[in-house]
């Protein structure tokens, strides 16, 4: 039976070579081998471990994607595989209708398309573009990310296309450490549906609100096209890989840092700050009298 101190070993020797942020690896070992030998992790089961170690992993470096999972059913420890990873990704977009939720007409003209995933936009693209061919003839738009833990960066670059007049749109970059690579993120020259131009974006946010879904809220409002409104959003800015350390704990390391091209940083750590704060179930309402307003 693999021990605490083995786990944290694995889990540190994988943070150590990949983690996006290199300089910040030597306080993390630190802290978690302080903890191992404070005996603070002994009497833990699996998934108490898990929690604790996390906690501890957050507290070194607040980094939100930085964690230990635990999963019941026992796993491979063969290094993930990319393209099992896109399966199973497009399999939960599949189950959440391409992560469309619902189209609203509100009074006034103002339409609220309601997104709990960023999908992939080669199977999503097609979703997206429906939603916003219903929305095509609104006056206003609220795009309602309160409910999305985040998804694909190709899918957050293809929902801010919708907002901006052409492909020559810089949104952000992606560094990758491991990889040593760039990868610039564009607004799309084509796409599935409908642009929406010259109205008025009023994004909702909430604290659950993750990921590619503060991808979106984050390059949205620093590009000026789109007011936030809701709640402080989870900051989480780091794409991450996964990797099993045992057969039922996996450490996520993120591995690469996403740079907005009108900011020079992101939304790590601190969440997207909305423009106009108000409790979450209070957004709706609150938007819609802001689309409102901007129509008078």
């Amino acid at each position: 039976m693999i021990t605490h101190a083995e786990t944290v070993d694995r889990a540190l020797e994988r943070i150590t070579a990949g983690y996006v942020l290199p300089e910040r690896t030597a306080a993390i070992e630190s802290a978690l081998r302080g903890r191992l030998a404070s005996g603070a992790y002994d009497a833990l089961d699996g998934p108490a471990f898990c929690e604790a170690v996390t906690a501890d992993l957050q507290e070194a470096c607040p980094d939100r994607h930085l964690r230990l999972l635990w999963s019941d059913e026992p796993q491979s420890l063969e290094p993930e595989d990319e393209d099992a990873g896109r399966a199973v990704f497009l399999a939960l977009q599949r189950s959440k209708n391409q992560g469309i939720r619902r189209f609203e007409h509100l009074e006034g003209g103002v339409g609220l398309v309601d997104v709990s995933l960023i999908a992939d936009p080669a199977e999503g693209a097609r979703a997206a573009g429906a939603a916003m061919e219903l929305a095509a003839g609104t006056r206003a738009l609220l795009l309602d990310l309160r409910r999305c833990p985040g998804g694909s960066p190709e899918g957050a670059a293809l929902w801010c296309s919708f907002f901006f007049p052409d492909g020559g749109v810089h949104l952000n970059d992606i560094h990758d450490r491991p990889a040593g690579t760039t990868r610039q993120y564009w607004t799309a020259s084509h796409l599935p549906g409908p642009r929406y131009l010259d109205r008025p974006l009023l994004v909702l946010t909430s604290a659950a609100t993750f990921s590619g879904a503060e991808d979106v809220a984050y390059t949205l409002q620093a590009h000026g096209r789109a007011v936030v409104v809701g709640e402080t959003t989870r900051g989480g800015a780091h794409p991450t890989a996964r990797y099993p350390v045992t057969a039922h704990i996996t450490v996520t390391v993120p591995t690469a840092r996403t740079v907005s091209t009108v900011t020079g940083t992101n939304w790590e750590g601190v969440g997207v700050v909305p423009d106009i704060a108000v409790p979450a179930e209070e957004a709706p309402e609150t938007a819609h009298r802001e689309a409102l307003r901007r129509l008078a």
